[in-house]
């Protein structure tokens, strides 16, 4: 807790200042134009890896990147992703899946999760990637899992209600990522064009 603290003074001293106007700006203003979904892991950092500045994505961050698809009842992430494109009318949605994915290995290798049976329960979100990895011992299925389960989910995306309408006005483009840890790359699935080279949205 004392590195957090010590966190928020450095950023008051030495970050703050030079963002003082952009700050004001975002007090009374709230117009990211992208919905970026990442799985929770510490290592996978949405505004370090696009280079963003505070305001500019609307972050939903779960365990292994999963987005339930459409059901009735209350659900935080359908929430989340209502919120982001009926009222903020986000124009990009990207869900970013990464290499040595916790969620996905433990998927991939069987482990056994009965101890934790919360995380057993959201795992089933990723039931059909599974099925269409396959089974064996092949060192890479981790990697091909982490592929399907980022189609799987833009997959799941289209069926919120919020997220069909925007597909069917052309308001909204679906992008499938997969950020690698150890390079710092990001393979946008579906293309040929390496990210970097794709222009930015254009700033709010």
């Amino acid at each position: 807790m004392h590195d957090l603290i010590e966190g928020v003074a450095q950023f008051r001293r030495e970050v703050y200042p030079g963002k003082a106007e952009l700050f004001a700006r975002l007090a009374t203003t709230h117009r990211p134009r992208t919905l970026f979904i990442s799985c929770s892991d510490a290592r996978v950092v949405p505004e370090l890896i696009t280079q963003s500045e505070p305001g500019e994505l609307f972050v939903i961050r779960t365990a292994g990147n999963l987005v339930p698809a459409h059901a009735p009842g209350t659900d935080g992430v359908a929430a989340s992703i209502e919120y982001a494109v009926a009222v903020l009318g986000v124009s990009d949605i990207v869900v970013c899946g990464h290499s040595a994915c916790g969620a996905m290995t433990a998927l991939a290798e069987r482990h056994d999760l009965s101890g934790a049976p919360a995380v057993a329960g959201w795992l089933r979100h990723a039931d059909a990637s599974l099925a269409r990895t396959g089974d064996g011992e092949d060192p890479r299925r981790v990697e091909a899992l982490v592929r399907e389960n980022v189609r799987a989910q833009l997959a799941n995306l289209a069926t919120h209600p919020s997220v069909a309408r925007a597909l069917a006005a052309g308001s909204v483009t679906l992008r499938g990522w997969v950020y690698d840890i150890r390079a710092g790359g990001v393979e946008e699935l579906g293309s040929s064009v390496p990210v970097s080279s794709v222009p930015a949205s254009p700033a709010a």
